[in-house]
């Protein structure tokens, strides 16, 4: 189809028809081109992309499933999900006709990143491997979804990684205490570190927290959003979850020290973060206070698991533990902590003995 040239804007552009996947015609119109050949080229790409020919590469394709997803998600996990695309897939199935990559394919891939090495000798952890052959597969899943092909290939070649690591690293709460005893001399480490292991806030919710996020008078805190920084720019969006909207309850010696720390903000408003830093300081923090005191390695979003694993140690409730954690369903919390409750298998024939 021709290009148009408007002399009222003094630039070019396209107008041509389409049918969408469901069979539904629509017009497409596309203004402010500089030149005519730049005009033509979007109609080309708009077209391929709207017929999306499945002879097309896999590259090719990747550009129709991200400009889908981008607006469904938020922009913290699309930008994870592109790491993933660019560096694990993009590199062998870029080429390739996304109609012509067969199990076999596949399964010749996910050898070779089970048998990747790093310059340590380590290699992809179960969760890592698993989340990479899932974003695979969820582009499959939409080009047979939305765009006909015949069968996604990943089914067929089978899975790899699993969902929960088998092991899961955590602090006590005396290892903790010796490693806050090391990070002393930075007040925002020491409140910081204390929220992430009493709380069990994920690291992006207690970016956010501002000063009105908590309540003092009822020692509790609000978690409202969540803060990133992509590139280079800071980001506060929504939560991960709906069910990660919550209010929870804190020690009270943890709400007057918080109290104290942000008593000595100059300045500080009820909006501002009392956090002002990013996910990068406390990772760096932690292996500082890692080395300094001795205690074993653990990551950042261990402190979460270390808070649950204290929750369970206590007695408390898979349900209420997932509300405190805003998980969406109790199922997570069982799929990933039901090694730590206690088994309780041999007591029910003794406690059930008084009814009987």
């Amino acid at each position: 189809m021709p290009a148009y040239y408007d002399k009222q804007a003094n630039s070019w552009y396209v107008k041509c028809y389409y049918t969408n996947y469901k069979g539904e015609k629509h017009q497409h119109k596309k203004r402010g081109f500089a030149r005519k050949k730049d005009a033509l080229e979007h109609e080309r790409d708009f077209l391929k992309s709207k017929s999306a020919d499945l002879t097309m590469s896999f590259s090719e394709f990747v550009k129709i499933y991200n400009d889908d997803m981008r607006p469904r998600l938020r922009e913290h996990t699309f930008v994870q999900k592109q790491y993933v695309i660019e560096k694990k897939l993009l590199p062998y199935f870029g080429s390739k006709s996304i109609s012509d990559i067969t199990p076999a394919d596949i399964r010749k891939w996910q050898n070779d990143l089970m048998g990747y090495k790093d310059e340590k000798g380590k290699p992809y952890s179960q969760t890592y491997l698993k989340t990479i052959n899932n974003q695979l597969t969820a582009i499959f899943n939409f080009a047979v979804r939305y765009y006909g092909l015949s069968k996604n290939p990943c089914r067929i070649a089978g899975s790899i990684g699993k969902s929960h690591a088998e092991e899961m690293n955590f602090w006590t709460t005396e290892e903790f205490k010796i490693f806050l005893s090391s990070i002393q001399d930075k007040p925002a480490s020491k409140i910081g570190f204390s929220i992430l292991f009493y709380c069990g806030l994920r690291i992006g919710e207690m970016l956010a927290l501002t000063l009105s996020d908590i309540d003092f008078e009822n020692n509790s805190i609000s978690i409202t959003k969540s803060f990133q920084r992509i590139h280079g720019n800071d980001v506060v969006t929504p939560p991960k979850t709906p069910k990660s909207m919550r209010t929870i309850s804190i020690p009270a010696n943890l709400a007057n020290d918080i109290n104290d720390y942000t008593q000595k903000l100059y300045g500080l408003k009820k909006g501002d973060r009392i956090f002002p830093y990013t996910k990068s300081y406390f990772e760096h923090e932690i292996k500082r206070g890692i080395e300094k005191s001795g205690v074993k390695h653990i990551r950042l979003h261990d402190l979460r698991h270390s808070h649950a694993s204290l929750l369970i140690e206590m007695g408390f409730p898979a349900l209420l533990i997932a509300d405190r954690l805003g998980h969406e369903k109790v199922e997570t919390t069982l799929n990933t902590y039901s090694h730590l409750f206690p088994n309780k298998r041999e007591s029910v024939g003794k406690m059930l003995d008084k009814y009987y």
